[in-house]
């Protein structure tokens, strides 16, 4: 059922202060299908699934808000699992505050994304303090690459800990 709350969340577009700038995450807004390999450190091992990853226009259309859901059979746990970030465009920083939330493994990172090339870099720190760098590449309007890498080492070197490969 939706919420009086979500519906005053939701915008129908960006908003039109900005929208060169509002672009280079609007231009994710639309539901995906993603196939995912993640590193599990507990267990030293990568595993493999797959889910719905959605976009939308948040916030009178100055944000992106993005939903993954995972189906319990794709998971290791059996359960579903919901995480959602929220992209808001700083124009005093001309880059974009990022704020992932996945609150049923205790995960929260903030990060800040602005264009990279062709890419889109986002660069902060996870739950446990450590540098992260979150990238979205091979963009196109049918499918981009999103990695995911975690620096032990504060930012010397870097480590992949996931990939997803998003189609529409």
């Amino acid at each position: 059922m939706t919420t009086r709350a979500l519906e005053l969340l939701a915008a129908d577009g960006p908003h039109p202060a900005y929208p060169k700038e509002l672009d280079l995450y609007g231009q994710f807004v639309g539901s995906w299908q993603v196939a995912n390999r993640s590193f599990d450190e507990t267990t030293g091992r990568w595993y493999e699934n797959s889910f719905e990853w959605a976009f939308g226009w948040v916030l009178n259309g100055r944000a992106v808000q993005d939903v993954i859901r995972v189906p319990a059979d794709q998971t290791p746990t059996g359960e579903v699992w919901v995480g959602t970030t929220i992209r808001v465009y700083d124009p005093k920083l001309d880059a974009w505050r990022v704020n992932w939330f996945g609150p049923g493994a205790g995960l929260f990172c903030s990060l800040i994304g602005r264009a990279h090339g062709d890419e889109i870099r986002q660069d902060g720190s996870q739950h446990d303090g450590r540098p992260i760098r979150w990238n979205f590449s091979d963009i196109s309007d049918t499918g981009f690459t999103w990695r995911g890498y975690v620096s032990d080492d504060d930012g010397v070197t870097w480590r992949l800990e996931q990939e997803m490969r998003a189609t529409r």
